[in-house]
């Protein structure tokens, strides 16, 4: 069964949307740590926080929007959490100290229209062809993360960290654009994806051990990311890549990862080796970790990245793939509501906490705190049972 072209204009339309304001979200890490010491107040630790701060945000107010969009509609609450996104992209812009960069990352985390974009794809699709409909905006969602981690360093280097904030409040105006001349309009179907949890089913989620397995897995995998990205960029320079090689060198080490990663996850999804596949990406986590903290050259930092990127595709793919498949389909969407919100709070968590060690310690002391973290979790991988594929 093909989508209609109905469908397919509210899928690219819709991912469109969100991948216009993953990217600039996203576009800011790599270079943001490296700027943030040129403005008033600067600490690591305050930096760090406007690294992972719209994570927040995020986490807090995606179930507040989605329950205000079933009451008054799909479009004005992705209307008004794209012009939030603007406004903070704005501020952010013209931050002159730190904190106004802080305010200005959290209100972009605060535009939290995700459930309400998964929403209303349901709204504008038939129930068969929603998996298909998930997928091109999930595809879209890594391919927005990918290009914004590449582009960062060298737009930076073309507009100024300014401009890359004015870039992003400009990208906000087009998905508004699109929403509006675009996006087929839908009527509401209340709960239709079940995008927002009920009680009993927040409950059911909560109380299912492999779900939490996946929810903790989410939640320190981008916790290392925004970690990690708030130690990198001044350790590349300081072992002698400059910024304006950063672009590149994430470009290769990101691409080398997909390829070495594709395969893996084809063998393990052939076999139905879930539990070894994630037993060997984890303990590649320790090893970048542990190459990035403590190897002390430019090539350890290379190589940690290299194995940290293989490591984060295969599971950035497989996490989310797997929580469809262990819940029913009723819980589903509440499953992956509360797996976003794993998500988004681990990106919080990581840039606040390595920015807090960096401030009382040094950079080795995150990545061995990272490498802790990757053990913990490498025992909990030891309970994840085999998985259907047949959901």
């Amino acid at each position: 069964m093909k989508l209609t072209q109905l469908e397919k204009k509210a899928a690219f339309s819709l991912a469109g949307i969100y991948s216009l304001r993953m990217f600039g979200l996203f576009l800011v890490i790599p270079v943001l740590f490296i700027h943030a010491q040129g403005l008033s107040g600067f600490t690591p630790i305050l930096a760090g926080l406007a690294i992972g701060i719209y994570g927040l945000g995020q986490a807090i107010l995606q179930i507040p929007f989605g329950y205000l969009s079933d009451r008054v509609g799909r479009k004005p609450v992705i209307i008004v959490g794209l012009l939030i996104f603007a406004f903070g992209s704005v501020i952010a812009a013209n931050a002159e100290s730190v904190w106004g960069l802080i305010l200005g990352r959290a209100l972009q985390g605060s535009g939290a229209i995700a459930s309400t974009l998964m929403a209303f794809a349901a709204d504008l699709s038939r129930p068969e062809m929603r998996s298909k409909i998930m997928a091109l905006i999930g595809a879209t969602i890594g391919a927005s993360f990918v290009l914004a981690l590449v582009a960062g360093p060298w737009l930076a280097g073309q507009i100024g960290f300014a401009g890359l904030f004015w870039l992003t409040a400009g990208l906000a105006m087009v998905a508004i654009m699109v929403l509006q001349w675009v996006t087929p309009s839908a009527d509401v179907r209340v709960g239709n994806l079940a995008v927002l949890p009920a009680q009993k089913q927040l409950q059911a989620v909560l109380a299912d051990g492999q779900l939490l397995r996946m929810n903790l897995g989410i939640f320190l995998l981008h916790l290392f990311l925004t970690a990690i990205f708030v130690i990198l960029p001044q350790q590349l320079i300081a072992k002698g890549l400059p910024l304006t090689s950063h672009s590149l060198t994430y470009l290769v080490l990101i691409l080398g990862g997909f390829i070495f990663m594709l395969p893996a996850l084809i063998m393990v999804e052939k076999k139905k080796a879930h539990r070894n596949g994630f037993i060997v990406a984890v303990l590649t986590l320790v090893a970048a970790n542990l190459l990035m903290g403590f190897l002390n050259s430019l090539t350890g930092l290379i190589v940690g990245m290299g194995l940290f990127f293989i490591s984060f595709n295969f599971l950035e793919a497989s996490l989310p793939a797997l929580v469809s498949r262990l819940c029913s389909t009723e819980n589903r969407g509440t499953a992956m509501g509360v797996y976003s919100t794993s998500q988004f709070s681990g990106a919080f968590v990581g840039g606040a906490m390595a920015g807090a060690v960096l401030q009382y310690g040094n950079y080795q002391l995150v990545f061995l705190g990272l490498a802790a973290m990757s053990i913990l979790w490498l025992f909990a991988t030891f309970g994840i049972k085999p998985v259907a594929t047949n959901l």
